[in-house]
This record gives C-alpha cells, structure tokens and sequence, in this order.
C-alpha cells in the first residue's frame, strides 16, 4: 500500500530529491510538484495525504528565510491548505520548510489564530552552521512525527537562521501543550549548554515545534540528509546500525497519514 505524498518544490529549494528518497523508504509514494502547478488548481493539494516543504533557499531567502514561499502559499493556496490542515493530514517542514511554516502562521498554529507568535532569526554567531547534532525528543509531545523515538538521536542542520525566538509567554505556553516536540542536547542527553551543541542559539535549545494535534511539524535539522545508515558520521564504528537516525520521521509521518 502507498501514500501520496506531495514534496512540494519553488525556486531555490533543493532538497526536494533527497526528500522524496526518504518519503519513499518510508513506504510513501513521493510526487516532486512545483507551487506553481499547485496554484494553478489548488484543489490538486487534497490529492494528497501529506505535504512536505522541503530545505534550501525558497526564492532566495529575500526579505528573509522561507517569508516569500510563506506568502506565496498564504495568497495562492490559502483556504485549500487550511482545509488540508484542519482534515488532519500530515505537513512537515525541513529547514527552509520550517521557517515557512512559522511565517506563514502554520506553527505553532494557535487556533483560529493565523498570527506569527515565533520567528526563526540569524544564528547567534552570525555564521552558516553546518554540522551534526544531538536530539531528544518530547515524549509528552502530541507530535506523531516523533513516536516511538525514545532514545537521544543525530541528524545534520545546515542553515544560517535557525535560531527560535519567542517571548516567554508563548515559550512556557508552546512547552504547556507539549508544542516544543525537539530540543538540542549535549552527547549526554543533557541540555545543550550553548554552542556548538545548540548550534544556532535557539531559545530553550528548541529545534522543533508541532501544532497542538501533533499533524504539522517543523525542524531544523534535516532527517532528509539521514536516512540511511551510511551517511552517519561514525558509520565505520557502528555499523550495527539498521537504518538512518531520520527515516523514522518519516515513516511515522506516513503510517500517520495512512490511518486518517
């Protein structure tokens, strides 16, 4: 049995293949369609039972990382992606992805709210990090991207605004209901302790938010770049390894969407 899953591509993303590779290990049937195809009949969305933006540098990051794709699908695809959301059905963004699901009110995706209550700022330090990093996820979390991750994890980040910020209100509301689905931790397990463990100085070592159902996620880091065994950096000394640290993502993303 397979999933549709649309991967959905615009100028300067490009992670749309590594995307669909992963979708498809996971049991998913992957369709790469640019946002243009899509805004052309926006009922083509609800052909689908997930969407996934992927990484890169959506229409250059002018005005800023994932703010014109944002608009771009608030404008075009506005009522048709919100009936998308309000059915259930799985969205997930990877990097660039998760900046455009934050600017376009998507998350943490307050209820009848389309207010932006987060933003994802230039890293602390001012530079690209690019880097393997170690995460734990919430197991309060109603993320279903995440179930059945009990254990501490890897996966690569690679951006120059990554950094979540939000006043402390909405940080200690978004922790209340479970919301903060990632965090940065230290090869221990621990909190992140600053850099480079938190590679881009989020707030509370956040590296990814789902919405109050658990159905929209996004992420920093990028399980895309990790799914399989191989590419992990210390392959040669664990070899044991199965599968990649970012496959189960996926997978859970597609047995979700499977069962709506």
């Amino acid at each position: 049995m397979t999933t549709k899953i649309l991967i959905l591509r615009a100028a300067g993303i490009n992670c749309d293949g590594e995307t669909a590779v992963a979708c498809a290990l996971a049991g998913g049937q992957p369709e790469r369609i640019h946002v243009n195809r899509i805004a052309e009949e926006p009922s083509r969305l609800l052909d689908y039972a997930g969407l996934v933006i992927p990484g890169g540098f959506s229409y250059g990051d002018h005005l800023g990382a994932g703010k014109l794709l944002a608009v771009d699908l608030i404008h075009r695809l506005g009522a048709t992606l919100r009936q998308f959301v309000d059915d259930g059905r799985p969205v997930l963004g990877i990097c660039n992805g998760f900046q455009v699901l934050v600017k376009s009110g998507l998350l943490p995706g307050l209820p009848g709210d389309a207010r932006q209550t987060v933003t994802l700022a230039a890293n602390a330090r001012g530079s690209y990090e690019c880097r393997w990093v170690r995460l734990t996820a919430d197991q309060g979390s109603p993320c279903i991207y995440t179930r059945g991750i009990d254990d501490p994890f890897m996966l690569p980040v690679g951006h120059g605004e990554g950094r979540l910020l939000a006043d402390d209100a909405e940080l200690d509301r978004l922790e209340a209901a479970g919301q903060v689905a990632l965090r940065y931790v230290d090869e221990y397990g621990s909190p992140a302790n600053g850099y480079p463990t938190n590679p881009n100085g989020a707030a509370r070592d956040i590296a990814g938010l789902c919405d109050a159902r658990g159905a929209v996620f996004g992420l920093m880091p990028h399980p895309d770049r990790a799914y399989l065994p191989q590419l992990h950096p210390d392959w040669l000394r664990t070899r044991s390894r199965r599968e990649g640290d970012g496959l189960p993502i996926f997978r859970n993303m597609i047995v979700y969407a499977r069962g709506i």
